[in-house]
């Protein structure tokens, strides 16, 4: 069995589940913070691993006009 060490996760078949979660597309700090502390609030509670992601720069929407994020450098913060 092949087991990954990623940031001080184990992640493996025999270790607990982890969950690679977040917005699909980051608005602000405050909004990520958020977003992070529920998640792991319940994976603590659930006994799961969590990998937080999130998009700064959203391309994939299906109108030119839709907004897309907070950009690369605000995003990286």
């Amino acid at each position: 069995m092949k087991k990954i060490e990623l940031n001080g996760l184990a992640i493996a078949n025999d270790q607990p589940l982890t969950l690679i979660a977040g917005p699909c597309q980051l608005e602000s700090a405050d909004h990520a913070q958020m977003i992070a502390g529920a998640l792991q609030e319940a994976c603590a509670a659930l006994g799961a691993q969590l990998i937080f992601k999130g998009s700064f720069d959203k391309a994939n929407r299906t109108s030119l006009s839709g907004k897309r994020g907070l950009g690369v450098d605000e995003g990286l913060k």
